[in-house]
């Protein structure tokens, strides 16, 4: 799929250049498609919008250093300096940077710099920058929120699988199984930076379509429970390090403890049904969403009974890492108003 996009915005890009505009050699057309495809999703229309710039900026230099200096090898020097020099002062992305001083070096050592000339490059990079977005579009054209709805139920469901893997491990005693479980916590975090990855792939893909822009407040919302995520994903692998040193120890484990375990589980599974229906519009988010908040203070509410009895140190940490979890997952799903208030209030803490 990557290589078909990228040939037929390659293509187009030429076609466009020199059958459509008259350009007789567009060479950068195509290069500037290929270039935006080369960013990640999400990150193309900034990229167009940087090439074009850059071509811009670095043509202005290059003609002005011709017109005061003439070509040559000290002018290309010169025109790379006040090109690139202001760029990395002001903090420019690479691609900024790039696409100026490339453009600068060709206008320096193998064209003239003329008016035709920069505007014809500038066109070119208008054109291919555009089409590789409109090429990129064509997979999500139908439905833009898809792949997001598939990565945050694929997020969610891997996140509470990993917790049911921590609860068979402890139930069983099986230390080789807690060190998988641990591994695959501290690999979880890439799950999450996909989802961020999907996020901004959507935002563009609903950006660039007139009709679909009442999605951006959800496509936002996504955002910030991939921000929760991230403090989920950091409790959860604290819960399997404390889960092997239970095991590594030989310490009881309540039955109480695979019950909390399961309703954390269940909160996660309930909170990624939440985003999913919020986004795809075919249940109510909010039923899912209370069955979340449900699950996760009854979790608490599990957990916290089992300081009564003064448990060994790892599992009291395990308790508190349940405590955090459900408040992270709480303020994913949109309940950040009074969330430590109630979590407060499951544990047994008196709330002034």
């Amino acid at each position: 799929m990557p290589a078909g996009e990228a040939i037929l915005a390659a293509v187009l890009a030429w076609v466009v250049a020199a059958h459509v505009i008259g350009h007789p050699a567009p060479v950068f057309a195509p290069s500037a498609a290929l270039v935006v495809l080369a960013e990640a999703r999400g990150r193309r229309l900034r990229q167009s919008i940087e090439i074009v710039l850059g071509v811009a900026a670095g043509v202005l230099v290059a003609d002005l250093g011709v017109q005061a200096l003439g070509p040559g090898t000290v002018t290309i020097a010169v025109v790379l300096l006040l090109t690139v020099g202001p760029m990395i002062a002001f903090g420019a992305s690479t691609t900024l940077i790039v696409q100026a001083a490339i453009s600068a070096i060709y206008l320096v050592a193998v064209a003239e710099p003329r008016i035709d000339v920069m505007q014809w490059r500038c066109l070119d990079a208008l054109i291919g920058g555009a089409l590789a977005l409109a090429v990129s579009q064509l997979v999500v054209a139908r439905n833009p929120l898809a792949p997001l709805v598939r990565e945050a139920q694929r997020t969610f469901t891997g996140l509470a699988g990993l917790l049911d893997t921590v609860d068979e491990a402890l139930r069983d005693g099986d230390r080789s199984a807690a060190d998988d479980a641990l591994r695959r916590a501290r690999a979880a975090r890439t799950r999450v930076e996909r989802l961020q990855t999907e996020v901004l792939a959507a935002g563009e893909a609903v950006g660039l379509r007139v009709g679909r822009r009442r999605y951006v407040h959800q496509v936002r919302q996504v955002e910030a429970t991939a921000a929760e995520l991230d403090r989920v994903v950091d409790n959860i692998w604290v819960l399997a390090r404390n889960a092997v040193t239970l095991i590594r120890l030989d310490v009881p484990v309540p039955v109480e403890l695979g019950r909390a375990f399961g309703a954390l589980s269940a909160a996660i599974r309930a909170a990624g049904e939440a985003l999913a229906t919020d986004l795809t519009g075919t249940d109510d988010p909010q039923q899912h969403a209370g069955l979340a908040d449900h699950t996760a203070l009854e979790a608490v509410r599990i957990a916290a009974k089992l300081l009564e009895s003064e448990p060994a140190l790892p599992l009291t940490m395990i308790i508190g890492q349940i405590r955090a979890t459900a408040i992270d997952l709480l303020r994913g799903v949109g309940h950040d108003d009074d969330v430590l208030d109630r979590v407060d209030e499951a544990v047994g803490l008196t709330v002034p």
